[in-house]
């Protein structure tokens, strides 16, 4: 059975959750533009590894060699023109190298790049993020599955489910959430959620006096991200469930839980 804490000493409403809940929402869009002040710029960044890259004054090999790039500059990714990208240097110099002039480079992350196998539209605007998880929602086990959509590199708008399997009790819980990212080139980054939805308990057949309930629910989470590849990572979270009940009592319900996320 889930651990119930009621809030004592106090008057905490409905409406004044819900206000909060709006306040910290409007917190996280103000704050979130100024954290890609730290964060790197829009374009994919890479660090030559080689001895030095070529640029050519267009997508082709027809094209004169104009510049040359040395090793352990940085680049920016600018755009694909089939097996050519038109990279800009820090020095503001721009130039078209061949893919194959692109393979020994180094992510921000400090990850070996590939432009193999994926389309570079993929590699600079993957957008949709899939992940799982487990965990503990207070004393009983909790799985979710969450689909997101970045809107920027700081913001995404994600989709929960989540299974509990109470002892006494099972229960469901689907939320919307925002996330914030705010330095999303780190291999091993923070991120932060604020979120609202729905919480359905069904009590077992040993509860025979308890009835179904549907409430609101808001939440407020942080959580760590380790990208294994530009697409993989590792995620762990904490997040602060509210069950606001059509009653004015509103429980709290923790959740710690850890899974995998990948982008496509």
């Amino acid at each position: 059975m889930h651990k119930k804490i009621k809030l004592t000493g106090y008057s905490v409403t409905k409406q004044g959750i819900t206000h909060l809940f709006y306040l910290l929402l409007y917190l996280v869009l103000a704050v979130a533009p100024f954290s890609s002040a730290f964060a790197e710029k829009e374009f994919q960044r890479v660090k030559i590894v080689d001895p030095y890259i070529e640029l050519h004054t267009g997508p082709g090999r027809g094209y004169p060699i104009f510049y040359v790039v040395k090793r352990h500059d940085w680049i920016d990714i600018m755009k694909r023109k089939t097996d050519w990208f038109k990279v800009r240097n820090d020095r503001g110099v721009e130039g078209w190298v061949r893919r194959e002039g692109m393979e020994q480079t180094l992510t921000v992350a400090g990850i070996p790049q590939s432009f193999r196998d994926i389309l570079y539209d993929d590699y600079l605007h993957r957008r949709i993020e899939f992940g799982i998880s487990a965990g503990e929602f207070e004393s009983d086990p909790i799985v979710s599955a969450r689909l997101a959509y970045k809107f920027t590199e700081n913001i995404a708008l994600e989709f929960q489910v989540s299974k509990v399997a109470g002892k006494l009790s099972s229960s469901d819980i689907y939320a919307v959430n925002l996330v914030s990212t705010p330095f999303p080139d780190w291999r091993l980054t923070p991120h932060f959620t604020i979120g609202y939805g729905r919480f359905e308990n069904e009590p077992k057949g040993a509860l025979v006096q308890d009835v179904d309930t549907e409430d609101d629910l808001a939440n407020l989470g942080l959580g760590l991200r380790y990208y294994l590849t530009k697409r993989f990572f590792l995620r762990g979270d904490y997040r602060r469930y509210i069950v606001l009940s059509e009653d004015d009592r509103n429980d709290e319900f923790d959740e710690f839980s850890a899974g995998v996320s990948f982008f496509f």
